[in-house]
């Protein structure tokens, strides 16, 4: 049976939105007040979808337990209370917009993540602002 198993987690971060090779107006006309060079921050919520064929001995997609980790070592521990622009590798050279955390995340998760299932990110920048990304 194919089926989507899902783990939900939260971190927070601050970001600012903004090209170094723009002016500040300019970043400021694009990115408005997320472009505040003193940063600002979100209280993201995310949701990790786990896709494929559960197991016919023990009814599992995948351990829950497992994902839970992944998602403590690779996304809580790693982004949590962090300056995105400043103190996450992957940010010091892409703009941290919700979709470009998404995708790094989703990368993330995909080293972990047995290759024979499919998996999705979903992340909440706000409860009405989100993005999914699923790999493609």
């Amino acid at each position: 049976m194919r089926i989507k198993a899902c783990r939900k987690a939260h971190f927070n971060a601050a970001h600012r939105l903004y090209r170094k090779d723009w002016s500040d107006e300019k970043n400021l006309q694009i990115f408005g007040k997320c472009s505040n060079p003193k940063y600002h921050g979100h209280n993201y919520e995310l949701v990790v979808a786990v896709i494929g064929e559960t197991d016919p001995e023990t009814g599992f997609l995948m351990d829950l337990k497992i994902l839970k980790e992944y998602i403590k070592t690779e996304v809580e521990d790693y982004m949590d209370h962090k300056n995105l622009n400043e103190e996450v590798e992957e940010f010091k050279s892409l703009n941290p917009t919700v979709e470009n955390i998404a995708y790094v995340i989703w990368n993330r998760l995909r080293k972990k993540i047995a290759p024979q299932y499919d998996i999705e990110v979903t992340l909440y920048e706000t409860p009405r602002n989100f993005v999914i990304y699923k790999g493609e």
